[in-house]
Order: C-alpha cells, then sequence, then structure tokens
C-alpha cells in the first residue's frame, strides 16, 4: 500500500526534534574549514540555520529576521496611517451633525416666526393716532364682551408665543455658534469645549472623545494605568497631577546624581501602574521611553498637516493647565534621561484599511516592537549574546515556532560541549581532541560515501599474499599459509569431489584459507599550500577535508603509521594536527614556497629509518618563492632561481628514496611543465584532479600503495 504524507503550515502543534550534537558540529564543518575560526563558523552557523541528514530544515537568525521584516511589511500594505485624523475628523462631524438635527426639531417646535406689524397709512399721524387706535381696539374689545374674565386682558403678552420666540431665539443663537466652527479639528474641539449641547448623545459623545485624546496624553507616557480617564474623579485626576510632579522630582534628583526613594514612591502611588507594575525607576523610565517614542513615531509617520493638527488636539485636552505643565516638564525630564532617537521612526504605511487613535497607538507599539527585537537580532548575527534576545516579544510577534527556533539556538553551544566537541577557553570556544577527530571521521566518512556512489576505479588494487591481513576473499591452502580457514569453501570442495555425505570426509586439497596482505609501514608528510589562490578558487576547503581525513584513516587503521603536516605559502611551517580545522590561508604576503616546504619535510621524514617515506602535496600552482639566507624571495612569474632551488630539494628527496606524489588543482602550461620535471627526478605520480574528487584521489592511492604483494596463488 502506497504512503502518503500530508504537509501542513507550522500551528504550533507539531513536534520538532531534538538537536543532535554530530548534526550540529557537521553543520558548522564547512565554514570551519574555510575560514579557521570557530567563532565565526558557530556564527555563521546560527545565522543561515543548517539542514539535517533527514533533510528537515532548522532555521537561524536571518529567517528570523526575514519573518520579521515581512511582517512590518504586511502592516505597512495594510493600514492607512491618516484615517487616525480622519476617524476623530469624523467623530466630531457625527457630534456636530447630532447637534443640528436637534437644533432644527427645536425649530419647528418654535413655529413660525410672527408676522411682521403693517406699516401705517399715508398722512395718518404718529402717535396719537396709534393710540387713539389701540384706545378704540381695547374698547371695542370690551364692548364685545370678549375680554372676560377667563380670557387675557387686554394688551397682555401671548405665553405660547413668548415660549416659542425665546426657543428660536436660542436655536439661532447655537445655530450661529455652530455655523463659526473653524474647518480644523483642533479648532472645533476648541470651540465646542465652551458649547451648551441641546442634544444628550452628542453631549455624551463630545465628552467620550474628550476623554479618549486625554486618555492618549497621559499613555503617551505610562503603560497599562489602572484607572481609565472616565473612572477618575477629580480627586483622582488631583492625585494623578501630583504622582507626576514627584516623578518629576525624582527625576531631577536622577539628573543631579542622587538616588531617588523609588520604593517610597510606589508604596504612594504603585496602584496607579496595573497589575504589573515597575520594579525600579530605570524599569519605569523604559517603558515610558517606550510609550514616549510610539507616541512621536505616530506623529512623525502622519502628513505634515494632520501631524501637527493632532498634536495640537491631544495636547489642547486635558484642561488642567497645571497637569499640562507637569507632563511638559515630564518629557523633558525623560528626554535628558533616556534620549529616544534610536526608538524613533517614519513608518511610511500605504495601505488601506482604517485605525481609530487607540488602534494606532497599538500599531505603534507593535513597530517599535519589531524594530527592537529586529535590531537584536543583528546584533547577535555578528557577534553578540543570544541572551540579548527578548523572547517573549519575539513569540508575541512571530509564534511560538520563532521561539522554539530561538532556544534551539541557544542549545547549539551546550549541546556540543556536552558532546565533549568544543569547551571554553577564556572568552572564546575551541575544539575538543575528540572535536578533531569527529570531523577527521566525517571528513574520512564523506569521501567514502563518494566512492561508494561512483564506484570509483581509477587507482592500483591490491596484490595478495600469505602473510599479513586478510582479505575477502579465498585461495587453496599451502604450506606456510596463515591458517584463516574458509570452512564454508572447505566444505563445498569436498562436496563437489565425494558429493554430499555425512560424515564430510576431508582432504588436503580440499582446505581453503582467506588470503591475505601485508602492509607496509610508511611516513607521510602532507604539502598544503596555504596561498591566497588556493582560497580564491575554491580549493582551500577541500585540502583542509581530505588531510584530516588522512590522518583519522591512519590514526584509526594505520597506527603504526606517522603523518606530518607542512603549510606553505610565502614561507612553510608544520602544522600540528590539532591546529589544521584552524588553518587559514595567508592573506596577507605572496608567495608559493615549495622550496622551503620539502627542507622542512626532509627534516621531519629523517626521523624514520625504516618502512616506506613519501611526500604528499596538494597545490594550485607552481613555486614563486624560494628561501635564500633564512629570508623568502618572491617573484612571479617564477624566476630561474626558485625552479632551481625547488627542484634541487626534489633531487635531494629523491637520493633519501623519499616518494614526492603531487596532485594538481589546475592544469595551466607553466604548472605542467614544472611537475613534469619534478615527476621525471623523482620518479612519483602526478594527478591533476578538482577540489570534489581531490580526497577520492589521495585516499584511494594511499591505501593502495600501503599493500605488496608477498605471494598469490
Amino acid at each position: 500500500m502506497a504512503l502518503r504524507y500530508r504537509y501542513s503550515r507550522w500551528d504550533g502543534s507539531q513536534d520538532v526534534a531534538e538537536l543532535d550534537a554530530d548534526e550540529v558540529l557537521s553543520g558548522l564543518t564547512d565554514d570551519l574549514m574555510n575560514f579557521g575560526d570557530l567563532q565565526h563558523a558557530l556564527r555563521n552557523l546560527m545565522q543561515r540555520g543548517m539542514r539535517s541528514p533527514a533533510g528537515m530544515r532548522r532555521q537561524g537568525l536571518r529567517d528570523l529576521l526575514q519573518r520579521l521584516r515581512q511582517q512590518r511589511r504586511q502592516a505597512l500594505d495594510r493600514f492607512d496611517l491618516g484615517s487616525v485624523f480622519d476617524d476623530i475628523q469624523r467623530q466630531i462631524d457625527e457630534i456636530v451633525d447630532l447637534e443640528r438635527d436637534t437644533l432644527d426639531e427645536r425649530l419647528e417646535e418654535a413655529g413660525p416666526p410672527p408676522a411682521p406689524s403693517p406699516a401705517p397709512a399715508d398722512g395718518e399721524s404718529g402717535s396719537d393716532e396709534a393710540g387713539g387706535d389701540a384706545s378704540s381696539e381695547r374698547a371695542g374689545e370690551s364692548e364685545g364682551g370678549e375680554a372676560g374674565s377667563g380670557s387675557p386682558q387686554a394688551g397682555a403678552p401671548d405665553a405660547p408665543s413668548e415660549f416659542g420666540d425665546m426657543l428660536r431665539a436660542i436655536v439661532e443663537r447655537k445655530q450661529a455658534q455652530l455655523d463659526d466652527l473653524p474647518d480644523d479639528a483642533p479648532g472645533r474641539m476648541r470651540a465646542l469645549q465652551d458649547y451648551e449641547f441641546m442634544n444628550p448623545e452628542a453631549a455624551q459623545k463630545y465628552q467620550e472623545l474628550v476623554d479618549s485624546l486625554r486618555q492618549q496624553m497621559l499613555n503617551a507616557f505610562f503603560k497599562d494605568m489602572s484607572q481609565s480617564i472616565q473612572d477618575m474623579s477629580p480627586q483622582d485626576m488631583e492625585r494623578m497631577q501630583e504622582m507626576i510632579r514627584d516623578l518629576n522630582a525624582m527625576m531631577q534628583q536622577r539628573l543631579s546624581g542622587e538616588e531617588p526613594d523609588f520604593e517610597a514612591f510606589m508604596d504612594k502611588y504603585g496602584d496607579l501602574f496595573g497589575d504589573d507594575p515597575p520594579q525600579s525607576l530605570d524599569e519605569l523610565l523604559q517603558q515610558m521611553q517606550q510609550q514616549a517614542a510610539a507616541m512621536q513615531n505616530l506623529m512623525d509617520s502622519l502628513p505634515g498637516g494632520m501631524r501637527q493638527q493632532l498634536q495640537d488636539l491631544v495636547a489642547d485636552r486635558l484642561g488642567d493647565p497645571g497637569m499640562q505643565q507637569q507632563l511638559s516638564e515630564l518629557a523633558s525630564n525623560l528626554e535628558a534621561l533616556m534620549p529616544m532617537r534610536d526608538l524613533r521612526n517614519q513608518y511610511p504605511f500605504r495601505g488601506g484599511e482604517e485605525l481609530d487613535l487607540q488602534a494606532a497607538m497599538r500599531l505603534m507599539g507593535e513597530m517599535q516592537d519589531m524594530d527592537q527585537v529586529e535590531r537584536q537580532l543583528e546584533r547577535t548575527q555578528y557577534g553578540g549574546d543570544l541572551d540579548e534576545i527578548d523572547a517573549d516579544k519575539l513569540e508575541e510577534l512571530l509564534g511560538e515556532e520563532a521561539r522554539e527556533t530561538l532556544e534551539q539556538l541557544r542549545q547549539l553551544l551546550q549541546i556540543l560541549e556536552d558532546a565533549g566537541y568544543i569547551r571554553r577557553k577564556g572568552a572564546t570556544w575551541e575544539l575538543t581532541p575528540r572535536g578533531n577527530r569527529k570531523i577527521g571521521e566525517g571528513a574520512l566518512a564523506e569521501i567514502y560515501a563518494n566512492l561508494k556512489r561512483q564506484d570509483f576505479g581509477k587507482h592500483n588494487v591490491a596484490e595478495f599474499g600469505r602473510y599479513g591481513e586478510r582479505a575477502d576473499d579465498s585461495k587453496r591452502y599451502e604450506f606456510g599459509d596463515p591458517f584463516h580457514l574458509d570452512l564454508r569453501q572447505t566444505l563445498m570442495n569436498s562436496m563437489y569431489r565425494e558429493g554430499p555425505q555425512v560424515p564430510v570426509s576431508l582432504a588436503p586439497d580440499d582446505f581453503e584459507v582467506y588470503r591475505s596482505e601485508t602492509l607496509t609501514q610508511t611516513a607521510t608528510v602532507l604539502m598544503l599550500d596555504l596561498s591566497w589562490s588556493m582560497a580564491l578558487r575554491g580549493s582551500f576547503q577541500a585540502a583542509k577535508k581530505v588531510a584530516l581525513a588522512l590522518n583519522n584513516l591512519i590514526r584509526m587503521k594505520y597506527a603504526r603509521d606517522s603523518l606530518y603536516l607542512v603549510g606553505f605559502s610565502a614561507y612553510a611551517r608544520e602544522l600540528k594536527t590539532e591546529d589544521l580545522p584552524y588553518a587559514r590561508w595567508d592573506e596577507t604576503v605572496l608567495g608559493t614556497n615549495m622550496h622551503h616546504a620539502l627542507l622542512i619535510a626532509q627534516r621531519l621524514l629523517a626521523k624514520h629509518k625504516v618502512g616506506t617515506r613519501q611526500i604528499i602535496m596538494i597545490s594550485d600552482g607552481e613555486p614563486t618563492a624560494h628561501l635564500q639566507d633564512g629570508v623568502s624571495h618572491f617573484s612571479y612569474p617564477p624566476s630561474q632561481m626558485t625552479i632551481r632551488e625547488t627542484l634541487k630539494e626534489v633531487q635531494n628527496c629523491t637520493k633519501k628514496d623519499i616518494v614526492i606524489n603531487i596532485f594538481m588543482l589546475d592544469r595551466n602550461y607553466y604548472l605542467k611543465e614544472f611537475v613534469s620535471r619534478v615527476a621525471r627526478i623523482n620518479r612519483g605520480r602526478v594527478f591533476y584532479t578538482t577540489p570534489d574528487e581531490l580526497g577520492e584521489y589521495i585516499l584511494v592511492d594511499f591505501v593502495s600503495n600501503k599493500r605488496k604483494s608477498l605471494s598469490s596463488a
């Protein structure tokens, strides 16, 4: 039945495999081989993450940075910050519209205005005639009996008409006030402050808007206040102002070099700071700095005209000049103690989703957190401490998976140390002998894995004989052979001869023994080119890996052999195997001094009087320097003196029966000419290879030439 796999986005429920020390060491080996710096390799590993042998990708700091920046871009593409001011303007317009609707209703209740009095006829006298008319009218009313006891007296004001006139006058005055409101939101809020609303809902909405702006003014300094402006009585507001005054006094003490009594301050005002009050003055100042920076970033990110209007709008809403003065002093003290220039940023929002002021302040806090965590990640990438990263904020921004990644990165060093691969050396880390061996084993396994995949067969095959280590195939037993009996083949020989029977009858010719191979004792000097061209062409890392693999092969399988390492560029020097991972190419000097390297190699091999002595040289160029009176002389193209002195040492090696095998990583004409002359003099071999195949050539050639035939079937 075919297996089916389902892949899904990370949701926090998936299990993340535990880190393995060998996996971690393997992940940093290439960088260590390339740069020779364990701290750099560890830093790179944390930056890029790694891929396990099973193919699982483990994230690094770069992945977290990329996700964080992507989240910031999404927020910038989503929201319209200018809508904050639009929302306030819309609320003011709604309040004014509600009030206008109520005024129109009251105007209808007042009824139509009274009709104007008719003008007097031409030729009529003025006041006397008018007075006479009035007297006659009153008289007529009396005569007609219309001025009885239940009717208004003649000349008394009509009460409903008087109320309508008064109401009409009030409404018209208020309409005129609304018509005269400024166009800008701060001006409108300021003008409405002394306006008496006829609509209770409009009055309530106006007060809520005022309280919201006041709250944001306080939130610009204080985080998570336990009581909102709406819930504060006049006594509460007075206590709040007193707290700010005392806080200013403490900040002035700090500016003067004194240490304020923060505990006494919190004993008096701690209930104002919510469920998670600050534990020190520094923590409180840091919270205030974050809040003030968020408000300032909001102002800076608004278009120019809106910025000033919103600033005026918020600043005018406190109502109490004393409170406003205390907050202004608080801002100055805070900037003097903790400048927020590093926290200020202008965000280019370009989306269409609308925000109110409260949501915008929350968004500014999130953007500020992103900036802070981004700076922490960047510092850590280039040598900082992982503990500097705020894991809680990272999880809040990117989710549980990000925190899990950070925790695994924090465990890397501990895992390697617990496995015995690295250890502390002062403020840095170094490889232990065990770590060195493990890297060598990995390099050897990598080369053998390539051999197995490629079915490599370009090198000599061992011949078989009587003595030495047992081989995998067998031969007829001969007198004197080690009796490594191949029982299965021996019994089969009997059955071939007499057929299957019990008991089995054995004859001398039936016996088969495993073939054996004898191994020579070898002293080897591996000469490693450290010139800058090796790194430039990408060969240096492969050469170091081969040296580690060869060292590991000899240590595990050929314990009687000896291996020496000599690095050469302008000068040559012996390298200890424990220092090999840290070996670097020489960036500051020029030259490929094979002459000096051959001198050192001969001195090292002189310690061995028996067995095979050989030099394995890995290089990508002809000699360009030689040693004279202890000083390296460089010349490019190579001088005749350099070529002559180098070949002279090749001849000395030949006289001492030291074989020189050269593995070249380039094929230019001058190089081929030089190594051909070396081969003719020394009768060693020359291999032209690539960095990818270098290890396979060297290891197969080394093992093949360890074996010599004593006899064969």
